[in-house]
């Protein structure tokens, strides 16, 4: 999606109030509750949802194929909204987009034309053929086999391809398979239209959560693909056709775990002004405002800070965003299953009730940490290519971001900030120069240091700048930005004790740097910026 210049705010206003509509005329809480119960894929609502009344689906398809063209940005708000609405729906309709990836970024012209257009008109599902039972996140660890076929000349004439592939979003229901497989010349992706034979789809897998979500294996029996469905029509280009698309793909994931931590934050909200106990209801108690709501509305603001900042990365043609995808998609998808686990608690015993929801969101959730790279993953990826970039730049990588914090107002939490991160920076140039960062240990608990405060500095320039416009006052931006500042600085606090003091020999080199860190003066005034975000909430 880098690149594309973006929908019209007039029609992806319109794309919302689509989705509003849907929600209230064909999924009500009964209806969801009940797909969520039988678990079966909710054909008639997806196909109604690509049909010519509605076509959600253009959203993902560039202009030049009969699509809306819409970019990240408005990508991700549209991807919210709709894991708000249900997970399992929105998981269905993302597979799509992620099944037509490989044709966007790697297919040659005449098969842009012919699949994408297809899509576009005719509303296919797709899905994604990558995962395989042994590999898991490891894509490199690839099974599947593609097979030369020669014609009588000794010209390819395409391929035969055999493997199972497994946890396939749409994979019994799908229209069209963009499938990964290796052939002599390495990792490639093929496209494969439904009823191949050879092509043969598995059990529906009965799931924790996103029920009526279509999750199967595949499996893949001397299936002939035709030569010209190699995509790209040359071999080998699988990998970096995949791994182009990481940072786009883990960014809607992020998006989920966003939409779903706030349809659980605001049915917690909802039922904190209701619920009376001892006197008076439950938005008029700490214990629940400070400890349920407050901690996770700060996050899912600092979440959507940092999307908002990598989806507007993209869509000014900005590559190489892996590393922000995974921190995005880490965050973000924690964040969300943090706030569906306290959304339970806040309903006390009714949480813990089917027709209450919350619950529900619960199990939904609990897959966006798992899928498209689990949070471990994400944590490797982060460490090890942030530590590159610190120290190929000397320093400078986190350093740039401390000067330009520098400069922000201390309302918006800024200079405190860059002082964590040239804390952080000295971690991690010792870290390596002990060679601690041998241990996996260490390099999560660096990955957590670096996330926090990438996503705090997100959210630090939102709050410099923001002037309303997204049903928070600019007071309540600022709060959360302090808040969440906070929380990074002690992070890298704890964090960094650990890895000074905890991981063998004390590294005293690291020590030193915690009293630039300021952590009693950062922590001023923090019960009066929870007040005033709890106030916001609950008003």
């Amino acid at each position: 999606m880098a690149g594309q210049s973006g929908m019209d705010p007039e029609m992806l206003s319109m794309v919302l109030d689509t989705i509003d509509k849907l929600e209230k005329d064909r999924l009500s809480l009964e209806t969801k509750l009940e797909m969520d119960r039988k678990g079966e894929f909710p054909m008639e609502l997806i196909r109604f949802m690509l049909g010519p009344d509605m076509a959600l689906h253009l959203i993902f398809v560039p202009e030049e194929y009969g699509g809306l063209g819409a970019g990240a940005t408005e990508i991700a708000v549209v991807s919210e909204r709709m894991a708000k609405m249900d997970l399992a729906v929105a998981t269905s309709f993302l597979a799509i987009c992620l099944g037509m990836d490989p044709l966007r970024v790697g297919a040659t012209p005449e098969q842009k034309e012919k699949y994408i257009g297809k899509i576009a008109a005719e509303g296919l599902i797709v899905a994604y053929g990558v995962t395989e039972p042994e590999a898991g996140s490891n894509v490199q660890s690839l099974k599947t086999k593609a097979e030369r076929v020669l014609d009588s000349e000794g010209k390819i004439k395409g391929y035969r391809l055999n493997g199972q592939k497994q946890f396939i979003t749409n994979g019994g229901v799908a229209d069209l398979y963009t499938i990964l497989a290796d052939t002599p010349d390495g990792p490639s992706f093929f496209v494969v239209e439904a009823g191949a034979e050879g092509l043969i789809p598995g059990k529906h897998e009965d799931k924790h959560g996103i029920r009526a979500s279509d999750t199967c294996p595949l499996a893949l029996e001397d299936l002939f693909v035709p030569v010209e469905n190699l995509i790209g029509g040359v071999e080998g280009q699988g990998l970096k056709e995949a791994n182009k698309v990481f940072g786009y793909t883990r960014l809607m994931v992020a998006t989920f775990g966003l939409g779903g931590g706030m349809a659980s934050l605001e049915r917690a909200i909802k039922y904190s002004k209701e619920r009376v106990q001892f006197g008076t209801t439950l938005s008029e108690k700490q214990g629940y405002t400070h400890k349920l709501l407050v901690p996770n509305a700060v996050k899912l603001e600092a979440a959507r800070a940092y999307i908002e900042d990598v989806a507007r990365r993209l869509d000014t043609g900005e590559e190489d965003l892996q590393v922000e995808g995974s921190i995005s998609k880490y965050f973000a998808t924690e964040a969300g299953d943090a706030m569906a686990n306290d959304g339970i608690q806040a309903f006390g015993g009714y949480g813990y009730i089917r027709e209450y929801e919350v619950e529900k969101i619960k199990r939904d959730v609990k897959i966006l940490p798992i899928y498209e790279g689990t949070s471990e993953i994400q944590r490797n990826i982060i460490s090890m290519f942030r530590m590159r970039s610190t120290v190929r730049s000397k320093g400078g990588f986190y350093l740039e971001m401390a000067g330009a914090l520098d400069s922000l107002s201390n309302e918006c939490a800024g200079p405190l900030l860059a002082n964590a991160f040239r804390t952080l920076n000295e971690v991690i140039i010792n870290s390596r120069k002990h060679k601690l960062t041998k241990s996996q240990y260490v390099m999560f608990l660096l990955a957590d240091m670096m996330t926090w405060c990438e996503v705090a500095n997100a959210l630090c320039h939102k709050a410099a700048g923001y002037e309303g416009g997204q049903g928070r006052s600019t007071s309540f931006i600022k709060a959360t930005a302090r808040l969440f500042v906070r929380d990074a600085i002690e992070k890298v606090y704890v964090n960094g004790l650990k890895i000074a003091y905890g991981c063998g020999d004390t590294i005293d080199a690291i020590a030193e740097n915690f009293d630039g860190l300021n952590v009693g003066l950062a922590m001023k005034d923090n019960l009066k910026d929870m007040d005033m975000v709890a106030a916001e909430l609950v008003k």
